[in-house]
């Protein structure tokens, strides 16, 4: 039975669920989500997820929502992207953590703050604070990809697409990659892994391209 994983190209954090999908080797399908007009308010998607956010994977009966939920039980089901012993699934989840609360816990707001809210709601102090923070948390990753490959352990894992969920997106929100070297050569290397896609490529957009 083909996946359905309700979600629109816009959201970094349902390109995680998709590309964990689609480098895991399962058959799936989007959703499109109408998020810009309101469909994540909706009683019906608020049925289906009481948070009221994508993603939201539904295999068969089984509904499964928030990224790294969704991305633990791919590997689950794949044996596949989650770390091949109990301590590299640990060092797996640490850097998903990591992700979930510094990088795109602070990439995903500002990068909305500053393409897709209205202008005269920007906070700027606000957008200030989450790219220093932003940076700072890139500032880690850089230093720990100094001589290594992938995040967590040798090989592409969920911890790798989990922080990059919102990093290949070219809208500008302060990020740029020439600053990173560690951090743009880890990103070609997720890219040239077979089968990846840029969001847009794996999910419809909600917005017309600029």
């Amino acid at each position: 039975m083909t996946i359905k994983l309700h979600c629109f190209g816009e959201s970094g954090n349902a390109y995680k669920a998709a590309l964990t999908m689609t480098l895991a080797g399962v058959e799936w399908e989007p959703v499109f989500v109408d998020f810009f007009n309101g469909a994540t308010r909706t009683p019906a998607f608020r049925a289906l997820n009481v948070m009221g956010e994508v993603p939201v994977m539904v295999d068969g009966d089984l509904v499964i929502t928030q990224s790294a939920v969704i991305q633990d039980y791919i590997t689950s089901k794949t044996s596949k992207l989650g770390g091949k012993s109990a301590d590299q699934r640990r060092e797996v989840l640490r850097w998903m953590f990591f992700d979930n609360h510094k990088v795109s816990g602070m990439a995903g707001p500002l990068r909305f703050n500053t393409n897709f809210l209205p202008e005269d709601k920007r906070n700027a102090a606000v957008n200030d604070f989450m790219l220093m923070r932003l940076k700072s948390a890139l500032k880690v990753m850089e230093t720990h990809l100094d001589g290594r490959n992938w995040l967590a352990t040798d090989e592409l894992t969920i911890a790798d697409i989990a922080c990059c969920g919102y990093l290949f997106y070219t809208e500008p929100f302060g990020f740029d990659r020439a600053e990173f070297p560690n951090v743009d050569a880890w990103l070609d290397r997720i890219a040239a892994t077979p089968g990846w896609k840029h969001p847009y490529d794996l999910m419809q957009r909600g917005l017309p391209a600029a």
